[in-house]
């Protein structure tokens, strides 16, 4: 308990620094990743207890590991009685930053904080319409991945990685059994990351004008069981309050050449930013409630509540500056704002009013409920599962903006909606193969139908969807952008497959993936929302591959897209990661991994970002990627304590040149040098 003390202690005095001199520190991202809790496909009923491969725990204690236990929501949900145990291996432990973490299938502006999007097409997983503001969902804790936990004793994971180029996170969980089926925990995460361009003269490292993103995570949450495991309620609390200075990018510098004369320097990682003034917010409250009764097994009565509220802001003190092109003796930089001043006026991108400001506040309010029968039937060493289900929702969205420096206006769209659902699965014998499907209809227009089948030597699924706009595509209004839209449903068709091939340590998984995209909605080269009336295809092949060899271990992704059109959406024809890693035992009790992490995607015309709207839109002036960004690592454990060296672009400018954009105008981070210790404490 002491040492525990003496943690905490430095923990908090570490987070009170970090709040004085912006420089807090790092940790994991909340609530995890995808595709890390192994295998799905137990059937119901069965118990199994999960634990990550890799170095096993050798330290021998009353509690740790395997005495700490957790669950997931959708295990419950579908009757899967599975256990999962905390991960001790030092597997990706240097995968700190978010990017990292989902394998790179998510695009940022180079630095933490800063807004993500999707690099391939995503399939819609819920019908009904959206807020439309989702380029900072990824920050905050996720509902399905929070961990329901049963401890002996008291667990604590203590995170701190102190970032290349001032990227850092802090995170401290803990929770505890208050009683045998009763357990309470928190989570509390900060990150910030500093200006990498831009960055005022005479600002030093630990001024407020260097603050780039700041954020704060907060989790809260319980579960409990009765004594006849006949209830069941899990419930938590998710809290996100995300900061960022908008820069717009950057403006290419001029430097001097040998001779002395000017030449344009389109890395100029000290070149001033687009826009100078703006600044945007989030502020995300979710509750979370989930209970069920267990009559029979073949019959169950569950129910889930979530309510939602959520604030978007942003504000930009400098419009008419920003409306304005920015002209240097090598070129001209498009204004960063649309502006028109010769009528007829676009109605789609006419200047409401006449403002120096623009001023954006967009509240969403939700309330979802779902009651659902469900149940479990077992035939032999098979099993049948069903679910059937009303889910209705209650929002309203509402925006006030700007129309001159002192006068606003406000326009709010709330709407009820309903929906019955049903979901079958069949678990086959071997425990390893089952086959699911899932239907959803929207009570008034849209749909959602999902199958899929999986075995031990492949998997593979079909989804088809009609799925209503987003609130802000159907109506935004601001001094820069107007428009009301009456779209029609977008569509989505998604097959894909994929094969599991072993022999001994080599593994390979070769995929199909294929879409067809009808009445598809995106931000045009102005910003502006469009729809495009007709249908196009997206095919992805990919292969994903582990080869060991003793302490040797090569792995990655490989994956190459093409498209029938690329008018409306554009992807990276290929896109791969890599990873050459050496694991080993030093003096006994430090175990080791070593290696270097390899990304890269094709050059390509990459959506640009527009912060008024918080979306990604066409471009067509300026390249992004067709680099290859290597860091390199080394993972150390000593019992229970996982650390991690890094240096983060450790080829910058090797071979490739000073450095490469990886979104319009946004250069990717310069090599840096980052640490991170992740601590378990079990009593």
């Amino acid at each position: 308990m002491n040492q525990r003390l003496f943690f905490l202690i430095a923990f908090l005095g570490t987070a009170l620094l970090g709040r004085a001199q912006q420089f807090p520190g790092a940790g994991q991202v909340p609530g995890g990743f995808p595709g890390g809790f192994g295998n799905q496909t137990t059937r119901p009923g069965a118990f199994t207890n999960t634990s990550p491969t890799g170095i096993d725990d050798s330290t021998k204690a009353i509690y740790g590991p395997k005495s700490t236990n957790y669950i997931l929501e959708d295990d419950v949900l579908n009757n899967r009685t599975k256990l999962y145990t905390v991960d001790t291996t030092m597997d990706n432990v240097h995968r700190y930053l978010y990017v990292n973490r989902y394998k790179n299938l998510y695009q940022n502006l180079g630095n933490l904080g800063t807004p993500m999007r999707s690099v391939f097409v995503p399939i819609p997983e819920q019908i009904g319409a959206q807020t439309g503001y989702h380029v900072f969902d990824p920050y905050a804790y996720q509902t399905m991945n929070v961990k329901y936990f049963n401890t002996k004793s008291p667990f604590s994971d203590m995170y701190l990685a102190l970032g290349a180029q001032n990227q850092n996170i802090l995170r401290f969980d803990f929770t505890q059994n208050i009683k045998p089926r009763l357990n309470a925990g928190f989570a509390v995460q900060r990150f910030t990351s500093q200006r990498q361009f831009g960055v005022p003269l005479g600002s030093n490292s630990s001024s407020l004008e260097r603050l780039l993103a700041q954020d704060w995570g907060f989790l809260a949450h319980t579960n409990y069981k009765s004594k006849n495991d006949k209830y069941t309620l899990l419930l938590h609390f998710v809290n996100m309050n995300h900061e960022l200075a908008e820069q717009g990018g950057l403006l290419p510098g001029v430097s001097r050449s040998s001779d002395g004369q000017p030449v344009r320097n389109i890395y100029d990682y000290e070149g001033d930013p687009r826009i100078t003034k703006g600044y945007g917010r989030e502020i995300q409250n979710n509750w979370h409630i989930y209970q069920q009764f267990v009559a029979d097994k073949g019959i169950q009565l569950y129910h889930r509540l979530d309510y939602r509220r959520s604030k978007n802001f942003f504000n930009d003190n400098a419009l008419r500056a920003n409306q304005t092109p920015k002209t240097t003796q090598f070129d001209t930089t498009p204004a960063f704002y649309p502006a028109n001043t010769t009528p007829p006026f676009n109605p789609n991108l006419t200047t409401l009013g006449d403002s120096t400001d623009i001023y954006q506040d967009a509240r969403f309010r939700l309330l979802e409920n779902q009651f659902g029968l469900k149940g479990t039937y077992q035939f032999g060493q098979s099993a049948f599962n069903y679910r059937a289900y009303l889910r209705s929702r209650i929002y309203g969205q509402y925006t006030r903006y700007n129309t001159s420096a002192t006068e606003f206006n406000e326009y709010e769209t709330r709407r009820n909606e309903t929906f019955l659902g049903g979901w079958l699965g069949y678990y086959f014998p071997d425990s390893l193969s089952r086959l699911t499907a899932e239907a959803e209809y929207q009570v008034g227009g849209g749909f959602r139908l999902q199958g899929q089948v999986e075995s031990k030597l492949f998997t593979a699924g079909y989804t088809a969807a009609l799925v209503q706009p987003t609130l802000l595509q159907e109506r935004f209004q601001s001094v820069v952008y107007f428009w009301r839209n009456n779209f029609k449903l977008r569509g989505y068709n998604h097959a894909h497959g994929e094969l599991n091939l072993r022999y001994k340590k080599i593994s390979l998984q070769p995929g199909l993936d294929y879409t067809l995209l009808s009445n598809y909605i995106y931000y045009d080269t102005d910003g502006v929302v469009r729809q495009d009336n007709g249908s196009f295809s997206v095919l992805r092949t990919g292969l994903s591959y582990s080869l060991q060899a003793g302490k040797f271990l090569t792995s990655g992704q490989a994956y190459y897209t093409v498209q029938s059109r690329d008018n409306v959406l554009r992807t990276p024809a290929v896109f791969w990661n890599g990873k050459i890693q050496y694991e080993f035992l030093y003096a006994k009790v430090l175990y080791i991994q070593a290696g270097v992490d390899l990304h890269f995607k094709s050059s390509y015309y990459g959506d640009a970002y527009m912060p008024v709207t918080q979306q990604f839109y066409l471009q067509n002036r300026q390249k992004v990627e067709g680099y290859l960004m290597a860091d390199i690592y080394a993972n150390l454990r000593v019992n229970r304590t996982r650390l991690f060296v890094k240096v983060n672009h450790i080829n910058q400018g090797f071979l490739q040149g000073p450095g490469y954009y990886v979104a319009p105008d946004y250069l990717q981070i310069r090599r840096g040098f980052a640490f991170g210790v992740d601590w378990y404490l079990f009593d």
